[in-house]
């Protein structure tokens, strides 16, 4: 069973404008879209292949990739309510 992506793009569909300015314009967002991105790529493999890995471990990796778009959703709402 193939799992969902997580990717910001998936995630805020009606935000790319602001997610491809903020990326253009700022290294630190682009970087934080881009661990988000590896860390769900990574989730995913993991979960697909059945790769051996502690439960603790692949929860801590969904928390970081959780918490990382919970920091990207607040910087791409407030770009879009500024401007």
């Amino acid at each position: 069973m193939l799992s969902e992506h997580h990717d910001i793009a998936h995630e805020f569909p009606d935000l790319q404008s602001a997610l491809d300015a903020l990326c253009a314009a700022d290294a630190e967002f682009d970087g934080m879209v881009s661990r988000h991105d590896k860390l769900d790529n990574e989730i995913r493999v993991l979960e697909e292949e059945q790769q051996p890995i502690s439960d603790e471990e692949i929860e801590k990796l969904k928390f970081e990739r959780a918490a990382l778009k919970d920091q990207i959703f607040q910087r791409l709402r407030a770009a879009k309510e500024a401007g």
